[in-house]
């Protein structure tokens, strides 16, 4: 079929006659393996083309080339669609709530605003969600299939790392509060004493406890600040009167006065980020007991707390846990799950986790798994500053390969489809 032959199929309206009713002609305009498309999808989303094309300022291509690349991503959604369904993907009500709720507040809308604001612009609140539904789903499918495609070595993050690019990348971030007083060129000795005097006096309050916004904001004429907050800066980015100064200032620190031409400065380090990362480890072992059809939520819990009380009693924990707990990863190991981080656990296990002591079994705790007993061994800071770095440029390299990979294997699934416009 043509071009022109498949825009009459989708996108006029067949009339027999001027004062006929007007009826819309709908018919099958591709068959992708299991799956057909309609004219009328192709002409809604033509339709959602334009209209976005025009929202932005940009001139739509030629109709020929805007039809032809249209039905392209209607066919490729397709193939991920039905390819999501083989292997059992599902977008629950609750994630696609939330997946909503953040569209309208990235809008700056309630769920009710956003929803009256669609259908104000003649779009269907229902239609929207069967979309992001899709879109979700064709998301998973592709993280899924284009993930394990991209491998990383240890040798390519250091080779990254020893970059120029990469060095900028993983530096430390500031965001510090400036404030400058201005001190003319023609100054006398007095003038610029009295400056200083002034600085230091400032600069003892801060110190001393007071708001730095607020106490720079006290001053007013002949010793009025100007400035203010220089936002997140990597180390390269900042003002070089203030590179050499950053690195040594920790959080809610204020610098040393600083003379420059321009008057005299004060910096305040309000928050840093990917500086020395000093993070509280635990290292625990746990028992899982699972609810079961025979074994009643009430009946898990008991048996973990018969469990605890056995492990205080003097009964090696260790054992317990490769006799009784269900977590295939741990229980071989005696229920040792090694060093956890904040962040690696359930909410409800790092809170049970973090009020039991060193050398204590906790009470039995509920999580999305069962039912948990934890034994605290020990507790340390690390330094994982090192390890940030490396995640940061790992996580980079991995997100510059991913479109490419992305592109290859939507080609390449494409090429392996049946497909057959009519």
């Amino acid at each position: 079929m043509t071009i022109r032959t498949l825009l009459a199929a989708a996108v006029f309206i067949f009339a027999a006659h001027a004062q006929a009713a007007t009826e819309i002609i709908d018919q099958v305009v591709a068959i992708v393996d299991d799956d057909v498309i309609m004219a009328s999808e192709l002409r809604e989303r033509l339709a959602a083309v334009n209209e976005n094309l025009s929202a932005r300022g940009i001139q739509a291509p030629p109709e020929d080339e805007l039809i032809r690349e249209t039905l392209d991503r209607l066919i490729l959604e397709s193939i991920q669609l039905q390819m999501g369904t083989r292997v059992g993907v599902r977008i629950s009500d609750a994630q696609l709530n939330g997946a909503v709720q953040r569209i309208a507040a990235q809008n700056r809308m309630s769920v009710d605003e956003f929803r009256q604001a669609l259908e104000a612009r003649g779009q269907s609140y229902a239609d929207m969600r069967e979309q992001l539904r899709r879109e979700m789903i064709i998301q998973r499918v592709q993280a899924g299939n284009v993930n394990q495609r991209i491998q990383i070595t240890e040798q390519e993050v250091d080779n990254f790392i020893a970059t120029q690019e990469g060095q900028k990348l993983t530096q430390p971030e500031y965001r510090m509060l400036h404030a400058l007083l201005p001190i003319s060129p023609d100054a006398d000795p007095g003038q610029v004493d009295a400056a200083q005097a002034h600085v230091d006096k400032v600069l003892g309050r801060i110190r001393a406890g007071e708001s730095f916004e607020v106490v720079v904001s006290d001053s007013a004429p002949p010793y009025a600040f100007t400035g203010g907050d220089l936002g997140w800066r990597k180390l390269d980015d900042l003002p070089s009167l203030f590179s050499d100064v950053a690195p040594g200032l920790a959080e809610g620190e204020t610098s040393d006065p600083i003379r420059s031409d321009s008057g005299i400065h004060l910096v305040y380090m309000a928050a840093t980020r990917g500086t020395d990362q000093m993070v509280s480890q635990t290292h625990v072992r746990h028992i899982l007991v699972k609810p079961s059809e025979i074994m009643t939520d009430e009946q898990a819990r008991e048996l973990a707390a018969e469990l605890g009380r056995r492990a205080r009693g003097g009964e090696d924990f260790g054992d317990l846990a490769r006799e009784y707990s269900e977590d295939i990863g741990s229980a071989a190991e005696g229920g040792d799950l090694g060093w956890t981080t904040p962040g690696q656990m359930v909410p409800e296990f790092e809170q049970a986790m973090a009020a039991t002591a060193v050398g204590e079994i906790s009470p039995p705790v509920r999580s999305q798994y069962g039912w948990h007993v934890l034994e605290v061994l020990e507790r340390r800071d690390e330094d994982m500053t090192d390890e940030a770095m490396r995640a940061k440029a790992m996580n980079y390299l991995h997100e510059r390969k991913y479109q490419e990979e992305l592109d290859a294997w939507l080609r390449q699934i494409r090429d392996e489809a049946f497909v057959d416009i009519k």
